[in-house]
């Protein structure tokens, strides 16, 4: 039985394609396509300087709340959580979503499956551990059998928990983003959720600086709810 910790991180590509940090840098370049796309409704694109986004973007967005502006930049996300958490994280339907398919990798023959143990269990009564690592280790022994005795992934699967980890990208606008930050960030999302999503909105805010420093973690779903999106 493998475990392995969840994660969330922004992920970023150069212009051929490959796999490049996500600086600063990036985010601020973003923020400026926002800015140029905004100033078409007023043709004041050659107003536009190296730094004027943020003047402009804390008057037009933050204080007067034309959010659509917003829409016009995207970023991805690269994900590791259970897949009881996948199920949550996919019902935000505006954005796009590419995740693990359990029907066509083979935890047998390709890599072995991995798990994701809920953080909360931590400091708990034994008991309520060695039970669930009980349960994970029959499920994985379950799925090696069926693949063995000639199931396919697609089936054997069936067996497999929600704490199968399993890896998904996320691609959307920013503004998206903020609406996802300001319902999985409060208290009353699942406790697995906030584990990746907190640090998540950490990063947004210091690589895509403005657009979510209002977004307060841990604070009630209906008072999250009232801020603009």
């Amino acid at each position: 039985m493998t475990i392995v910790q969840p994660y969330s991180r922004l992920i970023n590509f150069d212009e051929t394609g490959n796999q490049v940090e996500f600086t600063q840098q990036t985010g601020i370049g973003l923020l400026r396509r926002i800015e140029w796309n905004a100033r078409i409704s007023h043709r004041s694109e050659d107003a536009q300087t190296q730094d004027s986004y943020r003047r402009f973007l804390q008057a037009v967005v933050m204080e007067k709340g034309d959010w659509s502006v917003v829409e016009h930049a995207s970023a991805t996300v690269d994900t590791l959580v259970d897949r009881g958490i996948t199920h949550e994280w996919v019902r935000h339907r505006l954005f796009s979503f590419t995740q693990e398919s359990t029907r066509f990798v083979n935890y047998e023959k390709k890599m072995p499956a991995s798990f994701i143990k809920p953080f909360s269990m931590a400091g708990s009564d034994s008991s309520q551990e060695e039970n669930w690592c009980a349960a994970i280790e029959n499920a994985e022994k379950s799925y090696q059998q069926l693949i063995r005795q000639g199931a396919a992934p697609q089936i054997a699967r069936s067996v497999f928990p929600n704490a199968l980890a399993s890896r998904i990208t996320t691609t959307g606008n920013l503004r998206q983003w903020r609406h996802f930050f300001i319902m999985r960030s409060s208290k009353e999302a699942h406790p697995q959720m906030r584990q990746v999503v907190i640090p998540l909105l950490e990063e947004f805010r210091s690589k895509i600086p403005l657009l979510y420093d209002d977004i307060v973690p841990m604070s009630r779903q209906i008072d999250n709810m009232r801020l603009p999106r």
